[in-house]
């Protein structure tokens, strides 16, 4: 009986692996033949999960769903417009000239670069910059190169692209508002398809990790931008307002993404003033411990349960099959994955 177990335990765990690894590859081709769609449905859905909760407070309010509904979307629709016109020209000023300043970067980092190597030559100590050097020089060429070729159809692509974020994000609000009114409907709908001991678990799993992941990240995103312009400012920081806010932006990543957001910043930095850069990483590390030891287990806590491992096993493999917003949905959903198990598991043993 024992090797009778042993062996299918063996059997059980063998052929998990690559059913696993085939499902994961199923997902990622669906996903990128359907990657528009499933994009804007998505984004549609999370907007309308947080906005919800302001529709129930104005539904308190003695209004009627309809209404809360559209009042939500109203002052949610002014908020992105007030916000597309004084902030959205600003950040595009502000990329667009340090797209421009590549060059000169680049090569002011190379007479840094040249400079370090005098300093080490007259102390005796072994430095060699001579192929770094040469791999910038072949950079600055390079990057020269290529914003020739695409100035010609920048413009009309830049164009182009700013109708279709145009478009897409009318349709995201015109979705908000119908899963606002109709998505419990549909969501019983599609949920009354499942057995009723693991439709109350997953229900419950996905509106507590869907709710804190993105609200406590929205929210620590923002603290992290609020806190960062002003010391950017007093730093006398170049293009503090764009550096401050990719780094605030970099915080919707799941673990990794703070480390790359401040890493891209000071380096930049580090690029044009080198004390400069090393004050900007210095004070986003330290706002950064803050967020992280401070607020982020006040607001997320340990609601997901996931062991580090998995979380980064999940992060992957939402790069893996979605990309970039593959890793932002990827512990929400595997927290909801083992949150229902855990349930079901629970229920089944009380059964017994």
């Amino acid at each position: 009986m024992r090797r009778s177990a042993t062996f299918k335990n063996l059997l059980f765990y063998g052929l998990s692996g690559p059913i696993i690894a085939l499902n994961v590859w199923i997902l990622s081709q669906l996903f990128n033949f359907f990657q528009h769609p499933i994009t804007i449905l998505s984004v549609a859905a999370i907007l309308a999960f947080l906005l919800n909760y302001l529709v129930k407070f104005f539904e308190r309010a003695y209004l009627n769903r309809t209404q809360a509904v559209t009042l939500v979307l109203l002052v949610t629709l002014m908020v992105f417009v007030i916000l597309g016109v004084t902030l959205v020209p600003v950040i595009i000023d502000q990329a667009t000239q340090l797209l421009n300043k590549i060059p000169n970067l680049l090569t002011q980092s190379q007479s840094n670069l040249l400079f370090l190597e005098k300093l080490a030559r007259e102390r005796r100590l072994p430095l060699d910059f001579t192929v770094v050097s040469k791999q910038i020089n072949a950079n600055i060429q390079i990057y020269i190169q290529n914003v020739v070729q695409q100035v010609a159809s920048g413009a009309v692509g830049f164009a182009s692209s700013i109708v279709l974020w145009i478009l897409d994000f009318i349709l995201v609000i015109v979705l908000a508002f119908y899963m606002l009114l109709y998505g419990d409907t549909v969501w019983f709908g599609l949920s009354s398809l499942l057995p009723d001991n693991i439709r109350e678990p997953l229900t419950k799993s996905i509106q507590l990790n869907f709710h804190y992941f993105f609200l406590s990240q929205i929210l620590l995103a923002l603290f992290m931008t609020a806190c960062l312009i002003p010391i950017f400012i007093v730093l006398k920081v170049p293009f503090a307002l764009l550096f401050a806010i990719v780094i605030g932006i970099s915080q919707l990543v799941p673990v990794i993404g703070a480390t790359l957001g401040i890493g891209l910043v000071t380096v930049l930095v580090l690029l044009q003033n080198w004390s400069l850069g090393l004050q900007v990483g210095l004070s986003s590390v330290i706002m950064q411990q803050v967020k992280d030891n401070f607020l982020a287990p006040r607001l997320i806590g340990n609601f997901i349960g996931l062991n580090p491992l998995w979380i980064f096993v999940a992060i992957l493999m939402g790069f893996e099959i979605a990309g970039l917003f593959g890793t932002i949905v990827a512990i929400p959903i595997a927290g909801t994955i083992k949150g229902t198990y855990d349930t079901f598991k629970a229920s089944k043993l009380q059964d017994q």
